[in-house]
């Protein structure tokens, strides 16, 4: 990647939407099924549904969750695999920064 690449402000841009830590949870929950409605995904988190809400609606208009109406329901997912794997490394490297000079954990298992 190019320091002078035109997508370092966006990119900046999807950092600063994922630093909120009820959207990592949001979205490590939705890594972990395909599809939740507001109401199973602030249960997971541990936050109201209209707080959890609020969330959705950011990373939504980020696209980075689409949605599906099922009759009432609103189902959330995540649209693409990348505000994962941006989730996923931050976590890996704050492992890192809490490891003391150990070997953090993601390097233990399989998935590394």
């Amino acid at each position: 990647m190019d320091p002078s690449s035109e997508f370092v402000d966006l990119a900046a841009e999807v950092l600063g939407i994922l630093s909120d830590p009820t959207r990592i949870r949001i979205v490590l929950a939705l890594r972990q099924t395909d599809e939740l409605p507001v109401n199973a995904l602030a249960e997971i988190v541990g936050k109201k549904p209209s707080g959890v809400s609020q969330h959705l609606a950011r990373l939504r208009m980020a696209r980075m969750v689409t949605t599906r109406q099922e009759g009432t329901r609103v189902l959330y997912r995540l649209a693409d695999e990348h505000a994962l794997a941006v989730v996923t490394e931050a976590i890996k490297q704050a492992e890192h920064a809490v490891a003391g000079g150990q070997i953090p954990p993601h390097h233990h298992g399989p998935s590394s």
